[in-house]
């Protein structure tokens, strides 16, 4: 898990922190709902990449906490530097406000056991969840998805992962960069609105060496990540 995300202007003061995971919804941060719900789904050992008030607010909740870094795709690198590789690892953001057990564990279920896995939820069932909630998504091919802030790494494939994970990771929420990171082809297929989510699945074995798929139907909670001050005050009105 990474915990180094700042936040600051308005959202920082009516948080009270400028440290994004620990920003509290409902008498509990963040971060503390993500190393809950990832004990809950069978999580057997638990690294948060942070800095101090981090490491504190973790206590003995985790096994460990690694010094953060002021580059986010080098905190991405350095939590995947604690996975061993020998079993399949759960990467999970720290700025999902409703992330639960049973989310994560649904997806669990759900995803392959050979590829970088991803949950989408569709638009329909995230607005029934959030009513008047902030918009979110993205189209691909004519296809409005909301993607969310849990991956799961399949074991064996650490080197290859940690390669494109950061690369990946930084262009989740942007078409264009998916598709640039994936070719000239691709990207122009997005251009020109032909880009599906199914093309960028079959797109990354060639370009990562490992595949990546969607993980469709999953819970809305794991797609609602509280980034901007709009976001905070809806999650903390809403349960």
């Amino acid at each position: 898990m990474t915990a180094g995300g700042r936040i600051d202007g308005t959202y920082a003061a009516e948080a009270g922190t400028t440290v994004k995971a620990l920003v509290e919804v409902r008498g509990e941060t963040m971060l503390s709902r993500g190393i809950a719900a990832a004990h809950g789904a069978g999580g057997t050992k638990i690294a948060v990449v942070g800095g101090d008030q981090v490491r504190a607010a973790c206590g003995a909740t985790v096994d460990v906490v690694v010094p953060e870094s002021e580059s986010g795709a080098e905190n991405i690198t350095r939590a995947l530097r604690t996975w061993p590789g020998d079993e399949p690892l759960l990467f999970l953001t720290t700025d999902l406000p409703y992330v639960s057990t049973g989310a994560l564990a649904a997806f669990l279920a759900a995803a392959p056991n050979d590829a970088l896995a991803m949950p989408l939820a569709t638009p329909d069932a995230f607005y029934a969840r959030f009513p008047g909630a902030p918009p979110v998504g993205i189209t691909l091919g004519g296809e409005r998805v909301v993607n969310g802030g849990a991956f799961l790494f399949p074991a064996g494939y650490a080197e290859l992962v940690i390669g494109a994970a950061t690369k990946f990771f930084d262009a989740r929420k942007s078409p264009w960069k998916m598709a640039a990171l994936l070719g000239a082809s691709l990207a122009w297929r997005f251009a020109t609105k032909r880009l599906t989510v199914s093309g960028l699945e079959d797109a990354a074995p060639r370009r990562f060496g490992v595949a990546i798929k969607a993980v469709r139907q999953c819970a809305p909670e794991l797609c609602f990540d509280a980034d901007t001050v709009e976001d905070y005050r809806y999650v903390s009105g809403h349960v």
